[in-house]
């Protein structure tokens, strides 16, 4: 996902009057600037940093849905909409067949040590914003039984 993509996206939403997707818009670009000028990148964002945000901004929308009662149905729409929203421009994560394959592809001497901490250390890099951190960990624990 491009930083032009999401500004453009507010954009439109502004001018579709779009109050609530303007505001997660809004919300997901002031967390990407901030992002891009802690990492120093302040003019030349990478799509890889904005995926990253948009990652970690979708894992927090999960949360607040997650820990919202239900009886509290009016914030816990806002926090659907917001996750929902959030989930348009998030990428594709893998899924736990695809991880399989993938560990069977390109670690497969490393997946015979059945050594889960030196397997995750080279593993994780790799499928860095590629797939969730559990289930890849949940995986690995399962091929080192």
């Amino acid at each position: 996902m491009t930083f032009e993509t999401l500004h453009n996206d507010m954009v439109a939403a502004m001018k579709a009057r779009d109050k609530e997707r303007k505001a997660v818009l809004s919300t997901l670009i002031a967390d990407v600037k901030k992002a891009a000028i802690d990492a120093g990148t302040r003019e030349d964002i990478s799509e890889a940093l904005v995926d990253q945000v948009i990652l970690k901004s979708l894992k927090t929308a999960k949360e607040q849905l997650d820990s919202c009662p239900d009886e509290r149905a009016k914030l816990k729409r806002e926090y659907q909409y917001n996750y929902d929203v959030i989930s348009e421009y998030a990428p594709h994560m893998m899924s736990e067949a695809e991880i399989r394959q993938f560990l069977a592809d390109n670690f497969a001497a490393l997946l015979e040590t059945k050594n889960k901490g030196q397997i995750m250390k080279e593993v994780m890099p790799a499928l860095k914003g590629k797939a969730d951190g559990k289930l890849i960990n949940q995986v690995v624990a399962e091929m080192c039984k």
